[in-house]
């Protein structure tokens, strides 16, 4: 259930804390927590405890990201930027919060702007090749909500398009990827866009073979294997 400003006040009291006090401070505990000094821990067990601290954080992050209430918070405290930042990291686990905390929020134009702007397209488009089955599940939804006539010469590229085609093609292996997918495709999609798609792939698998083509030759032709061209 979505919350307001009523059923806010009503679960803190007059003494809680605010939402946005909550999650600011969620947001500072998740900054400073490897400025964290280890004590009585080896450095090993402070870096798995401070990585766990993380992932929770952007877990709960996430979680709240899902709720138009906290939109405006999201915004002011920089929470989308520290989503990205997650979906950097080689932690499978914070890519897999920070594209869902981007997928919960980016519904919302004014978020969706700000993700776009920060270069959040093309990490999101870098999940699609994720082995976390939430992350792909993600970033097929981001991309639902991100494309606009903005920037969709960014995201409808042949290879995503590919890609999305491939995971469209998978419904026997994964009806998630594959109803988002098809989702994605109606949507954004036209006949002629598909049409586009499929003549520049094969344009680049030619190129792609023309090249492999070249580097075989090359490799004879410096091995004095002239015979083997003719």
């Amino acid at each position: 259930m979505f919350t307001n400003d009523q059923r806010q006040q009503e679960r803190t009291g007059q003494y809680g804390t605010s939402r946005q006090q909550y999650l600011q401070e969620l947001v500072n505990q998740f900054q400073n927590t490897s400025d964290e000094d280890p004590i009585h821990i080896s450095l090993t067990e402070w870096f798995l405890v401070a990585t766990e601290t993380k992932e929770k954080i952007a877990a709960n992050l996430a979680n709240f990201a899902y709720d138009p209430y906290n939109y405006s918070f999201l915004r002011q405290l920089n929470v989308l930027e520290l989503f990205l930042d997650c979906i950097t990291e080689p932690n499978e686990k914070l890519m897999e919060f920070g594209i869902g905390g981007i997928c919960n929020s980016c519904v919302d134009p004014a978020n969706a702007a700000i993700i776009t702007q920060c270069g959040g397209i093309p990490l999101v488009i870098k999940c699609l090749s994720s082995p976390v089955r939430n992350t792909v599940n993600y970033a097929l939804g981001a991309l639902y909500y991100l494309c606009n006539k903005s920037n969709r010469e960014e995201i409808l590229k042949p290879e995503v398009i590919d890609v999305i085609e491939r995971y469209a093609a998978a419904q026997t292996v994964n009806a998630s990827f594959s109803n988002l997918a098809k989702a994605f495709l109606d949507k954004h999609l036209t006949a002629a866009d598909l049409m586009d798609s499929a003549i520049c792939a094969l344009v680049y698998m030619e190129r792609v073979m023309q090249h492999a083509n070249l580097q075989s030759t090359a490799k004879l032709v410096a091995k004095g294997d002239i015979m083997a061209l003719v």
